[in-house]
């Protein structure tokens, strides 16, 4: 019963982490499967998601018609913040990688490096370099499933997350802009034959990895309650590891990995202790990087989305 006692609650944790996880190695895997490249940037669109998430909750809240209803608040709120994000990611994309797409690999990884910094460092000096409360939407609702206590906010995310993994599965597997971006990510070249604008393409699966980053961010803010300039370091290196785990360049793989890595995190602080909770996602990205390096799934060699 001690043990049923940790682990349910746990594991409800663990699920909620691997939610936002999943959502944010979405971006990484996408960028990956079509261009071969890691964006590390994309953990920074992800801490500037979270920043438009709270500048907009902050101005929505002013009005007491969007006090009233909650459901078109948060839609507003993850609507824009997405487009945002998600023209970010696109912008950053068109001006810090297109241009260095024909140089050797280190070259645009250098620049995701650099672009990375500069957007922390730009929201530091023209923000605060101090945490940032975020606004409470949610009534503290606590719901008894029999052994397990879980909350409104953890319901939230859990669902919301696994609706945007659904509709992205979906668009990438039953529409024709998803076909399109699965040629490209099989053959760039061939697809440049099959009349398909990679260019575009590209830029698209930037502004998705992004958009869903900014999602993910917004939910970071209303879990923990606060955000930083520096917050996407570590969700992004978490997220990286869900990729690898469950086979970068590839969408269900990263959900997989996701969700596992939330889990076992959660599990390890409990069980081991909290003070290495941040410890375990390095230590599982080298041993898949030793025994597994394609991943759980597997990464594809053709269709890697």
């Amino acid at each position: 019963m001690a043990n049923s006692a940790i682990i349910f609650p746990e594991l409800v944790n663990g699920i909620t982490l691997g939610a936002i996880y999943a959502l944010i190695s979405l971006g990484y895997t996408m960028v990956y499967g079509v261009l071969l490249m890691i964006n590390f940037a994309h953990s920074e669109i992800v801490m500037a998601g979270a920043f438009f998430g709270l500048f907009l909750l902050s101005f929505f809240l002013k009005f007491t018609f969007f006090q009233n209803n909650l459901l078109l608040l948060l839609t507003s709120v993850f609507l824009l913040s997405m487009c945002v994000s998600g023209i970010l990611g696109a912008a950053i994309e068109r001006l810090a990688y297109r241009p260095l797409r024909k140089t050797n690999r280190l070259m645009p990884l250098i620049s995701a490096i650099g672009v990375s910094l500069f957007l922390q460092n730009l929201f530091m000096l023209t923000l605060s370099p101090e945490a940032k409360p975020y606004p409470s939407v949610f009534p503290a609702v606590n719901f008894q499933l029999g052994a397990v206590t879980i909350n409104s906010i953890q319901i939230f995310i859990i669902i919301i997350s696994i609706l945007f993994m659904v509709a992205l599965e979906y668009f990438v597997n039953r529409t024709k802009l998803g076909v399109a971006i699965k040629a490209t990510s099989s053959d760039i070249e061939t697809a440049k034959l099959m009349g398909i604008n990679t260019n575009s393409i590209i830029s698209l699966v930037f502004f998705i990895g992004a958009a869903l980053g900014g999602v993910a961010g917004i939910l970071v803010g209303m879990y923990y309650g606060s955000i930083k300039y520096n917050m996407g370091f570590t969700y992004g290196i978490k997220a990286f590891t869900a990729a690898v785990l469950g086979g970068i360049g590839n969408i269900p793989g990263a959900m997989l990995g996701g969700f596992m890595l939330g889990i076992l995190e959660s599990l390890g602080a409990a069980y081991i202790s909290s003070a290495y909770k941040d410890v375990f996602a390095f230590i599982i990205l080298i041993l898949v990087l030793i025994f597994k390096p394609t991943g759980l799934l597997g990464e594809r060699a053709q269709d890697k989305c």
